[in-house]
């Protein structure tokens, strides 16, 4: 897709935060601190923001990036495979400064072992990346947009609270995810919007209201007694729940051999915001978005 064919098409959600390569080295075999085992390594567009706008692609929907990437190989790599994959690219800042972001992890079959996120160009072009939102080429302050937003924490916990008061967002459909469980406590400026929908894992919602939890359930309802408006709590194979101020929906997921776990919770939140852009009910937007993650981590691919 050519940046002239991108600027023909209306984004249908905006995905905000970290776009940038994923060097991912996974093994069959339980790993430990100085396992040297046979494995794949791959390459791949990567980040919260970039994970979600590629199952949401996959699920019919147009998303916009803003982002940051550099203006070097990396970068133009990154944008021409993301302009690829189906979306819209030319709202991202491009710094001539800062280099493209890397994240870094390895997986065995007992899980995640150990990884880095070398994300700091994200953090350091700040505000710039929201340019759009105050140009008028997505909105103004005077008409601020309207549409879906997925937002993720990677952004510093100084640009999310300026997000969470700020004009440009008064009007949107926040959908918040962190970008992991030390970043969770970053989501607490977010957590008085007035729309903000906050998808965590159980112990990032424990984070995030300095408690613990038996079940998503009782993570869910303290998330909206604290502010959010609707909070997801997954916990890996056991259930998931959203809760809003009407009430609570918990649902169990299916059992399913786990190959890979980077990148799960990134397609529950998509295929959420995918099923309930599509019209379906809370129950049934919960267990699509269950199944999706549950077909991700056994290996395939969400459709």
């Amino acid at each position: 897709m050519t940046k002239s064919q991108n600027q023909l098409v209306k984004p249908d959600i905006l995905c905000i935060g970290s776009v940038l390569w994923d060097v991912i080295g996974r093994s069959a075999s339980v790993m430990r601190v100085g396992s040297d085992v046979p494995g794949r390594i791959r390459r791949i567009p990567g980040g919260v923001a970039m994970n979600i706008a590629m199952t949401l692609s996959r699920f019919g929907m147009r998303p916009a990036l803003l982002t940051s990437v550099g203006v070097d190989a990396d970068g133009r790599a990154l944008m021409s495979e993301a302009e690829r994959l189906g979306m819209i690219t030319e709202y991202v800042y491009q710094s001539e400064d800062l280099p493209t972001d890397n994240y870094m992890a390895v997986e065995g079959a007992n899980g995640l072992i150990a990884a880095i996120a070398d994300a700091h160009s994200l953090e350091q072009a700040g505000d710039k990346i929201l340019r759009p939102l105050e140009d008028s080429r997505l909105g103004s302050a005077e008409a601020p947009f309207e549409g879906l937003v997925a937002l993720d924490g990677n952004l510093t916990r100084e640009l999310l609270s300026e997000i969470g008061k700020s004009p440009l967002f008064s009007k949107a459909d926040l959908h918040v995810a962190p970008a992991s469980p030390g970043k969770a406590e970053r989501l607490l400026a977010l957590l008085g919007h007035p729309s903000a929908t906050l998808y965590v894992n159980l112990e990032e919602a424990g984070l995030l209201v300095h408690s613990s939890f038996d079940n998503s359930a009782e993570a869910a309802l303290a998330l909206v007694d604290r502010g959010a408006a609707r909070a997801l709590v997954t916990d890996g194979g056991n259930s998931a729940s959203v809760a809003d101020k009407s009430g609570v929906i918990t649902q169990k997921p299916p059992e399913v051999l786990v190959t890979r776990v980077t990148g799960a919770g990134d397609t529950f939140m998509a295929a959420h915001i995918a099923a309930e852009k599509g019209g379906a009910t809370a129950s049934d937007a919960l267990s699509r978005a269950i199944h999706s993650a549950a077909i991700y981590v056994s290996g395939e691919t969400p459709l």
